[in-house]
């Protein structure tokens, strides 16, 4: 009884199948009539035979959907126009320079008046290499561990000032037992476990230090935010001339000045009343500096230097 049922049920499915499949060619034969890049070059009455033997059957169904399927369209493959409906309404774009390569990159050169001056190439094993967040918060770390003064002291009780004469007796005041006033539980006593004078400075590989620099120049290039000038010479020493110039720069809210030697009188007098620049030698270039202002500008001299002292091996 259950063969039987089994049976039936294999034959009323093999029927549908194929009443599915032949449904499927009649279709299929009619979007393919109506294409005529794809009918130019097969008759009619083959493609229609073609179809109805091989579509209905379960065999060679996927071979002829698979002869169908991989013609590939061109403006040129045939005598009929480039069907529209497949071409991209969207506009290509070429993808940007992905930072990282250590590549040497070649910058434009100015000045604060914005006048041309040339290029210059950057090195691109100082100012191309991969960006790694955890090597700079670990300088970070470094540089704000190591510039705190530690200077927090405490008295311990031999050193706060007072008598060391026992208050009261040892019995009969009624009064908890004490033997000096100077313990931390009086007012003005001593305090247990206090800091003391002490360095915070954590210990940091100089590879990693130098890394770090690097780190943030490169982001920086990324960016878009490093600037290089032919120097940082300014006619006076007005600050209304630096207020022009940083009013100038497009998205600039704080503005890092890198000058290759000394900081001269003018550039000094001229910036030290903005908040929002500030000015220093390229021997005090410094990660923290560099993220903390959105804006890097640095002379050509200021740029050798850097690349010179990132050259240079380190002593072991």
């Amino acid at each position: 009884m259950a063969v039987s049922i089994s049976r039936k049920l294999l034959h009323s499915s093999g029927s549908l199948s194929a009443l599915s499949c032949c449904e499927s060619s009649r279709i299929i034969h009619q979007s393919i009539r109506d294409s005529n890049a794809f009918y130019s070059n097969v008759s009619g009455d083959n493609l229609s035979t073609l179809e109805s033997s091989s579509f209905c059957k379960g065999g060679l169904s996927f071979l002829a959907f698979r002869r169908l399927s991989t013609s590939i369209l061109t403006p040129v493959s045939g005598n009929s126009a480039f069907p529209s409906e497949l071409l991209s309404k969207k506009t290509v774009l070429p993808s940007e320079r992905a930072p990282g390569h250590y590549e040497d990159l070649v910058m434009p050169v100015t000045n604060f008046h914005n006048e041309d001056k040339g290029f210059m190439v950057l090195a691109g094993d100082v100012f191309d290499v991969p960006i790694r967040k955890d090597i700079v918060h670990r300088v970070v770390r470094w540089q704000l561990a190591k510039r705190q003064q530690g200077t927090h002291s405490t008295k311990t009780i031999s050193e706060v000032s007072g008598t060391g004469r026992k208050p009261w007796p040892q019995k009969g005041t009624g009064r908890a037992r004490h033997g000096t006033l100077r313990g931390p539980q009086f007012r003005h006593g001593a305090t247990m476990h206090g800091p003391k004078p002490r360095s915070h400075a954590i210990k940091l590989q100089k590879k990693v230090r130098r890394l770090g620099l690097k780190i943030a120049l490169s982001a920086r290039i990324a960016e878009g935010k490093l600037l290089v000038f032919e120097d940082l010479e300014v006619p006076t020493h007005k600050t209304k001339n630096i207020v022009n110039y940083v009013s100038q720069m497009e998205n600039t809210k704080k503005l890092l000045l890198v000058n290759g030697g000394p900081i001269t009188e003018k550039l000094k007098l001229a910036t030290q009343n903005l908040h929002y620049v500030n000015i220093l030698p390229s021997i005090g270039l410094n990660v923290y500096s560099i993220l903390l202002h959105d804006t890097l500008v640095m002379s050509r001299d200021a740029v050798n230097r850097i690349v010179e002292r990132m050259h240079t091996p380190i002593n072991r």
